[in-house]
């Protein structure tokens, strides 16, 4: 047996969708250290910037990342970046989603249309990307491909449920994910 210490090989992925859709929770959920969130309390400054349509109650928002760690076994661990839903806040994309393996949309089919910009912002970085429906009142009545169309996705892009409050859903979803990215990547020319 070796003395030489194992450095795990580090996996980024990157949890993003619109405001209010359960990226910080999907991200407290999975973690296996208390996640960094950077959540403050919405304000005033938010009426009427802010679309609160569908998550009146909601009371935060991130403000800049959540951030959560999983480690699969001692040569892989994962890292989780939760972004911000907020259009004013998306000037940190970029540098989230900077070296990231791949990323999962959230969404909130009572509110498709904010999921557009994640997808666009994917989409034109060529980061593999799927789509999470997040488990609120009455969003898993659609299908996936009606959830497909709506959102214009190409059909190899894998489409699951999950609830972001459940671990072993949340799980389920970087599983999906992680599968998706590495088949990519074995049908990719070298």
């Amino acid at each position: 047996m070796s003395d030489t210490p194992v450095v795990p090989t580090s996996i980024k992925i990157v949890v993003a969708g619109g405001f209010g859709v359960g990226k910080t929770t999907m991200v407290n959920s999975v973690s296996e250290i208390p996640p960094l969130r950077t959540e403050e309390v919405l304000t005033e400054a938010s009426v009427g910037v802010d679309d609160m349509r569908g998550i009146e109650g909601k009371e935060t928002t991130t403000v800049a990342l959540d951030f959560g760690r999983i480690t699969i076994n001692p040569q892989v661990v994962l890292y989780l970046f939760g972004t911000p839903g907020q259009n004013r806040f998306w000037f940190m994309w970029d540098e989230l989603a900077h070296g990231a393996l791949g990323a999962i949309v959230l969404v909130d089919t009572r509110r498709l249309d904010s999921s557009f910009p994640s997808i666009d912002f994917f989409e034109r970085r060529n980061i593999p990307f799927i789509i999470a429906v997040n488990g609120f009142e009455g969003s898993w009545e659609h299908t996936a491909e009606e959830v497909r169309q709506a959102l214009d996705i190409a059909p190899t892009v894998p489409i699951i449920n999950c609830d972001a409050r459940i671990k072993d859903s949340s799980k389920d979803v970087l599983v999906e994910l992680v599968q998706y990215t590495m088949d990519l990547l074995s049908k990719t020319p070298v």
